[in-house]
């Protein structure tokens, strides 16, 4: 019994694990597909697949019990013989039964698809025969309406024929309709002479050909107690005009019975007269008049004023509803009247013989007296079954080829599990990697950042003292810069985040002309060094409020403007904004240019971007809600060759090794760029020639503050709103820049190529401005000369004043007082906190702030208490653990995370657990409410205060109990929008 079970487990295993290692390798190298498109076919595809999906799950489980239980080393030589016997016997028992499976399925589909078409046929002759019906007892209504009772009568022959000949679309199964007249036998003398021909009798005889039928040959019809001759017939059946329908057994049988019941009746299949085809009568009596439902039989012969029937010509009929479907020659179908089940009656189709399979439909008619059926089979026999002739003779070969590859399929498995174990020790050590990894660059994060949350603060705090116009811009350029030092960190973080997928952005509403205004002023020291003119305009269509995230948007611009300025030697660095709606209307001049140097066209930069080229709803920028802008940057410094374009937003990647080693850098400004751009839901391309220059351009999605929009860039509280001043440029788009930033302060500025001719035509002017190169220092005297200068050692003894470029608003704004001896008018154009409901939602709140750093503490503590927040210090957990211990008087608390001793986490945690521990006991009255303030569920906010960035961090934050997150080097916006989110949602839980 042992060695009969082991045989048997091997089988098993052999069987199972081989059928799922060729199903695999088939369907890994295309094998299903091509069977199924060539010899199986589709339903054998599904077949096979279902199969194999079986076969492969069955045989991965012994495959695992026989790695458990048997081994490879328990097998014998000895066993082969018997166990390829029981083999080749398994194998045949299985293809048989496979064989005989797959034929039962094909032959059940056949029935099944038999039944359909029948169905469908049957369903579709009965719907149009209750159409046919349905009409021609509506017709029986108008005929009781217009004909009976009316002198003279509305219908005659000639109105019924054309009327029913026009109506004939409405009854589809029809060959004709006819009424015949209830005429008594004393009233028959009469009724011949008003028509002027005799009643004839119905012909049961042989019918004869169509050819030779003629009505005057019928004879006349015998005397009887009622007749009901024809007077009104379809032009297509007018031979039975003057014809007895009551003189025929079968039809006065089905007349009498028509108008005792009120409702539809079918005669039985006769042959027609004249046409001589076979065909059904259904009859319908005209009353002459309405009668209730409930009428008696009496009722309804006494009110009896004729018939009227509808000629249903079954063979052409069926024939002509079958040659509707496409796959009418697929099967056979006969339509017998089953009311004599014994003997039915054919009324369509031929008696051959069939293969055994056939399917019938009932068919309802209206008459539940007469029963029909329709039997459909198919014309062809059933084809041969190859799907189940190949897949039985596939496994009886697969069977007998399992023998021979046995010890190759023993060592593929060994092979498998070592390759397994090895791939989950790699599994291991790249997790162990990414974990420290994650904790390096925390670390490092947290050291760098932490110096220049101090560094920035106290630069903040410098800012919100009272500074002149350029002691601001000097403070603002440090800050910038000092930004920017933080962005090469950032950079090398954002690239993880990029490749773990956890990149996102804020919406926040920003000023985008005071951000790009910024990223100039990082850069004004090196364009000056390298005697590069350095721009920006700012199209009068941007609204002056976006919705974004303002420090990605920075960081995309100080990268391109960035690259611009290291490899520009000469000329300048152009940046443009404009909605993308403006791209249309935008011309390209090669030689008219900012430095007048030849530039590429920067259409090229943007030509490829799917909002161009298809029309969808991104081409509209500016939506209600939507602003989609477009930012270019354009510099003449040394281009990039044709066959690098397709590189240069790589990670690490640059367009040579020379440029390393001469210019530096990391190569991963634009890769980071081009992710964030794609976050921004835009696009972002390069059009570039060496030794011209190149055209970085950009789109991006922003929201629109408030769904208006804005498009006033000026600065409303300018004490120079309303002056007016001239700008004498030849250059247009030179002028254009300079225009653009004057009138950013209310300036109203008038443009002239030469000064003489400016002052003759505009002489009321409150200042001149003039390009330095065609400057003449005999023009000193009024107005205020003012020289607008690429040079900051420009020689200013030559005219009254100059103004270094590269423009900006709060620079021009510091020049301007000081030339025309105005006071500095403080710091309110550098302001960019807006405090209207801070102030409220701080003043005499005590917050407490944790941090070992005391520079950090001064940069927390002067943010808050500048908004009148009551602060409190602490530098160890241990005692934030003391102080936020209940009852306390803190409204919040700010936690630095890494400290000596105990860091945030534990902190925090420490204190949610005593929370939760006297929340539970004054819920259980083993401690007292009046204990605690009357306050039973305790909850301080607690805002995580790091300067670690890693999604890991955040997420620990999260399950130790913080309700908020703020990064360093942080801002004091940043604190405060932290604060009033957790003091409004203490409010709506108090509410």
């Amino acid at each position: 019994m042992n060695l009969l079970h082991v045989i048997g487990n091997l089988v098993l295993v052999v069987c199972c694990w081989f059928l799922s290692l060729i199903s695999l390798n088939w369907v890994s190298n295309g094998g299903i597909m091509t069977v199924k498109s060539g010899l199986i076919g589709g339903d054998g595809g599904q077949i096979w697949m279902k199969l194999w999906d079986q076969i492969s799950v069955f045989g991965c489980k012994i495959q695992h019990h026989y790695s458990q239980y048997i081994g490879p080393k328990k097998l014998r030589k000895n066993w082969w013989r018997k166990l390829l016997i029981a083999w080749i016997l398994c194998g045949i028992i299985l293809s048989l039964s496979v064989f005989w499976y797959m034929s039962s399925l094909a032959l059940d589909k056949r029935k099944e698809t038999l039944a359909s078409m029948c169905d469908e046929r049957a369903r579709m002759l009965q719907d149009q025969f209750n159409v046919s019906m349905n009409h021609i007892q509506a017709m029986s209504v108008i005929v009781s309406i217009f004909h009976h009772d009316k002198n003279p009568s509305a219908i005659d022959q000639t109105t019924f024929a054309r009327y029913t000949e026009r109506t004939s679309f409405e009854r589809p199964l029809t060959s004709g309709v006819a009424y015949a007249v209830r005429v008594l036998h004393s009233e028959r003398e009469q009724f011949e002479i008003q028509q002027g021909w005799t009643i004839k009798r119905m012909d049961e005889q042989t019918p004869v050909h169509e050819d030779e039928y003629d009505p005057a040959d019928l004879e006349t019809s015998p005397a009887h107690d009622e007749y009901a001759p024809v007077i009104f017939a379809q032009d297509t059946v007018a031979h039975v005009i003057s014809v007895d329908v009551l003189s025929g057994k079968e039809d006065r049988d089905n007349v009498l019975r028509a108008r005792e019941s009120g409702k539809g009746v079918l005669t039985a299949p006769f042959r027609l007269l004249k046409t001589n085809r076979l065909g059904v009568i259904l009859t319908f009596a005209v009353y002459k008049r309405e009668l209730p439902p409930n009428a008696t039989p009496a009722e309804r012969i006494q009110e009896t004023a004729g018939y009227l029937g509808g000629i249903f010509d079954i063979e052409s009929l069926v024939e002509k509803l079958l040659q509707q479907l496409a796959s009418k020659q697929t099967i056979i179908v006969n339509v017998y009247d089953t009311t004599n089940f014994s003997d039915p009656i054919s009324m369509y189709g031929s008696n051959t013989s069939s293969d055994g399979m056939h399917h019938v439909s009932a068919l309802n008619f209206g008459d539940p007296i007469r029963k029909h059926e329709m039997h459909c089979r198919f014309k062809q026999k059933q084809p041969w079954q190859w799907v189940a002739i190949t897949t039985s003779v596939g496994i009886l070969i697969i069977s007998l080829l399992v023998g021979h590859i046995f010890h190759a399929t023993v060592n593929r498995i060994a092979k498998v599990e070592d390759d397994y174990n090895h791939m989950m020790e790699l599994k291991k050590r790249a997790e162990a990697a990414d974990i420290a990894k994650s904790k390096f660059l925390a670390t490092v994060s947290h050291e760098i950042r932490t110096p220049m949350n101090g560094v920035l603060g106290m630069l903040q705090m410098l800012m919100d003292t009272r500074l002149d116009e350029t002691q601001q811009d000097y403070v603002r350029t440090a800050r910038e810069s000092g930004k920017a030092l933080v962005s090469l960190i950032n950079d090398v973080l954002d690239q993880a985040k990029i490749e773990s997928g956890k990149l996102e952005l804020e919406e926040v509403s920003f000023d985008l002309r005071a951000v790009i205004d910024d990223v100039l002023s990082m850069f004004l020291g090196k364009s000056q060094d390298k005697k590069v003119e350095l721009a920006v305009y700012v199209s009068s269509k941007v609204p002056a409020t976006l919705v974004g995230d303002p420090g990605r948007f920075r960081q995309i611009v100080t990268n391109l403007v960035g690259n611009s300025i290291k490899f520009t030697d000469k000329g300048h660095i152009f940046v443009t904004v404009h909605l993308v709606e403006e791209a249309s209307e935008m011309e390209f001049e090669r030689d008219e240019s900012l430095s007048g140097l030849p530039v590429v066209d920067r259409r090229r930069s943007w030509s490829k971007f799917r909002s161009f080229n298809q029309e969808s709803p991104a081409t509209s920028s500016s939506s209600s809600d939507q602003i989609n802008i477009m930012v270019s940057v354009e510099d003449t410094g040394q281009g990039i060759p044709t066959e690098a374009h397709s590189s240069v937003f790589n990670p690490f990647m640059q367009v040579g090794p020379s440029i390393t080693r001469t210019h530096g850098g990391t190569g991963i400004g634009l890769s980071i760029s081009q992710c964030l751009v794609h976050l921004m839901k835009g696009e972002i391309g390069l059009a570039s020639s060496p030794h011209i220059g190149s055209t970085f351009t950009f789109t991006a999605v922003f929201s629109n503050i408030n769904g208006q929009q804005q498009v006033n860039g000026s600065i409303s509280s300018s004490e120079f709103q309303g002056m007016r001043a001239l700008l004498v440029d030849p250059k247009k788009i030179r002028a254009k820049v300079s225009k653009y930033h004057i009138e950013r302060l209310g300036i109203h500025v008038e443009v002239v190529p030469d000064l003489s001719l400016g002052l003759t035509n505009t002489p009321t002017v409150n200042m001149v401005f003039i390009e330095e190169e065609i400057w003449d220092c005999k023009n000193v005297g009024n107005p205020k000369m003012l020289i607008l200068s690429n040079s900051c050692s420009s020689d200013s003894a030559r005219s009254p004043f100059a103004i270094t470029k590269p423009l900006r608003v709060s620079k021009l704004a510091a020049s301007l007082q000081r030339a025309m001896g105005m006071s500095s008018g403080g710091n309110n154009l550098s302001r960019e906190i807006h405090a209207l409901s801070l102030r409220n939602l701080l003043h005499g709140r005590k917050i407490l702030v944790v941090d070992d750093n005391p520079v950090n503490l001064r940069v927390a503590a002067g943010a808050l208490k500048k908004y009148g927040a009551d602060v409190v210090h602490a530098e160890r957990g241990a005692k934030a653990i003391t102080l936020l211990t209940p009852p306390h008087l803190f409204d919040a608390c700010f936690m630095d995370i890494q400290m000596p001793e105990m860091d945030g986490f534990e902190a925090t945690e420490r204190i949610r657990k005593i929370e939760l521990g006297i929340k539970n006991g004054i819920e259980d009255g083993e401690l007292s409410v009046e204990a605690y303030g009357n306050v039973s569920n305790w909850h301080v906010p607690i805002l995580a205060m790091t300067a670690d960035v890693i999604q890991a961090t955040n997420e620990a934050c999260a399950r130790s109990g913080m309700d908020g997150y703020v990064s360093k080097p942080f801002e004091a916006e940043q604190l405060y929008r932290e604060v009033s989110r957790v003091f409004q949602t203490m409010s709506d839980e108090s509410h």
